[in-house]
């Protein structure tokens, strides 16, 4: 049947039914009049008025959760190594710029993440690169470092960005393809945790301290099993956290400790990688 419809536009897949994008197109092209010019004929999932709707909200949660879902299962992606750390950790080379003595210090845990994240990489190609993928938050700092790694090994990497007023943008390590964009912090959590093979957190702010107790938190209530915690930097670490203190008080128990690892160099992530007993009930 003869027909103008755009072969650009993807066709339809397994249906005898009219494609959506189809319709979407000549939807644009309908003969001008009032009543086409109206909101109210738009097509429901072509107006971005109607989507942005309060009452919406449940289903653009169930878009931001579904999208990055089906991406990652069309690459075969299997299981991540998740990096959390600091946006405002500069590399070791602009040491000079960091806005205190002390952040400075922390530069090493940039070149440390870069590292890590050059290791796990390889080990991942060897899988394909669907397994042990890095996976950060996409933006500068400690997750730069963790894009930087799987790019210099020559894998690919996800970065799972948000929308913030300043210092979130993607950094330019993030592979094209897995470089996720979110508005709903809660579903960025979810996809950081639902195929983690290992966390591993660098020093950091607020944004990091929050992924982490909420990641401990699953672990610790098991609802989500358990998997390797590595922090880096312990005496950053037990310097800002009295952990001790937690487990004398009783409002964690003592075994909850057990769930963290401290190490200082990449190598030691990667042993503790390797001496990960998974079946502990800790």
């Amino acid at each position: 049947m003869a027909t103008d419809y755009n072969p650009d536009f993807p066709e339809p897949h397994n249906s005898t039914l009219r494609d959506s994008a189809e319709d979407a197109h000549f939807a644009e092209r309908v003969p001008d009049t009032p009543q086409t010019r109206s909101p109210a004929y738009k097509l429901a999932f072509t107006d971005k008025d109607f989507l942005m709707r309060e009452e919406l909200r449940p289903v653009r949660l169930q878009l931001e959760l579904l999208k990055p879902e089906l991406v990652m299962d069309e690459r075969g992606i299997t299981s991540t190594v998740v990096m959390f750390g600091g946006a405002r950790i500069p590399s070791p080379e602009k040491k000079d710029t960091a806005k205190t003595p002390y952040l400075g210090e922390l530069t090493k845990y940039y070149a440390e993440a870069e590292r890590f994240a050059e290791l796990v990489t390889a080990r991942s190609l060897a899988a394909y690169g669907r397994e042990l993928v890095v996976c950060t938050g996409g933006g500068p700092g400690v997750m730069e470092a963790g894009n930087k790694g799987a790019h210099k090994a020559g894998g690919e990497s996800i970065g799972l960005n948000i929308l913030l007023p300043h210092e979130q943008a993607p950094n330019a390590y993030v592979t094209p393809s897995l470089s996720f964009n979110f508005h709903y912090f809660a579903i960025r959590k979810m996809h950081f945790l639902m195929r983690a093979a290992a966390v591993v957190v660098f020093p950091g702010g607020f944004g990091t301290l929050d992924e982490m107790f909420e990641t401990l938190t699953l672990i610790q209530t098991k609802r989500m099993k358990r998997v390797p915690f590595i922090l880096f930097g312990e005496e950053f670490w037990k310097k800002i956290i009295n952990w001790e203190a937690l487990a004398e008080a009783g409002t964690i128990a003592r075994d909850d400790l057990d769930l963290i690892t401290f190490v200082e160099t990449a190598e030691e992530a990667m042993a503790a990688l390797d001496g990960f007993q998974p079946d502990c009930e800790c």
